[in-house]
């Protein structure tokens, strides 16, 4: 497993960046296509297959699976996507000789942020200025 420099990780926040604008309005527009199922659904009078709906879920799935592809390539570059709502991910890094992860989140500069494994965004804390500058 690749393990993160606070510069390292910032050096792949362009590429990073990019993928992470595609998930997150990819999971916007899958979260907007369930709601409108949803309606569909609930307001169906017959049994018969309305194709609305048919091809609604159809361009769920093909949402699902665009979604999926940017997960692997964030996968590949060894980089944890956490939350595809708000755009947030995490870099695995080493702070002081123990695994924690460097945590950014869509819509910041530059990775400011670490958490332990089990503490998640809440648990963010800033980084040291030396190991930002």
């Amino acid at each position: 497993m690749q393990l993160f420099t606070v510069d390292q990780a910032n050096r792949t926040l362009p590429l990073v960046r990019r993928i992470v604008e595609d998930v997150v309005r990819e999971h916007r527009r899958r979260t907007d296509k369930l709601v409108e199922l949803d309606v569909l659904t609930t307001a169906a009078v017959s049994d018969l297959p309305d194709p609305r709906v048919l091809a609604l879920e159809r361009e769920i799935q093909a949402i699902a699976r665009e979604l999926e592809g940017f997960a692997r390539e964030l996968r590949a570059l060894g980089i944890e996507m956490k939350d595809p709502r708000m755009g947030l991910i995490d870099f695995p890094s080493n702070l002081d000789g123990r695994r924690v992860l460097l945590c950014w989140r869509l819509g910041e500069s530059s990775v400011q942020f670490w958490h332990d494994e089990s503490s998640g965004f809440a648990g963010r804390q800033p980084l040291a200025p030396t190991l930002v500058g």
